[in-house]
């Protein structure tokens, strides 16, 4: 396996166990920042259009969701994934599942991720995701 597939894995395992806050673990968003590039954008398609952030404004609501009791038991994992790397660029397609419990009644979806990444001083950064629950 290429190097630069091992060093995005982990990268992405990291994302996505950062929310993770099964029995009563408190997610790991604070470790996010070091994952992305400082103006990073996140996006997500959903029924109503497109809803965009940075990366303060997409984690504070989601942090206050994993830690005030309303999500419960959730993680979200990745169930498939295909990685284009092309020198210190590269882009994930990221299918992934998610489950908990949401204001005391079962919670689960899936959905795709595209995710840009870009090596900076020997490092990959997440530069970007664009998102669709389905």
């Amino acid at each position: 396996m290429d190097h630069s597939l091992g060093e995005i894995d982990e990268l992405i395992a990291a994302f996505y166990a950062a929310f993770d806050n099964r029995g009563g673990r408190a997610p790991t968003t604070s470790s996010l920042s070091s994952m992305f590039t400082p103006h990073a954008t996140i996006a997500r398609l959903g029924p109503n259009g497109v809803d965009e952030w940075n990366l303060e404004s997409f984690l504070a609501p989601r942090q206050k969701l994993l830690t005030d009791g309303s999500l419960r038991d959730f993680h979200e994992w990745e169930i498939e994934a295909k990685t284009t790397v092309s020198r210190e660029l590269a882009s994930r397609h990221s299918r992934y599942q998610k489950k908990g419990t949401l204001e005391g009644a079962a919670y689960a979806g899936e959905g795709t991720k595209f995710i840009q990444l870009c090596k900076v001083a020997r490092t990959w950064k997440i530069s970007s995701i664009l998102w669709q629950d389905i």
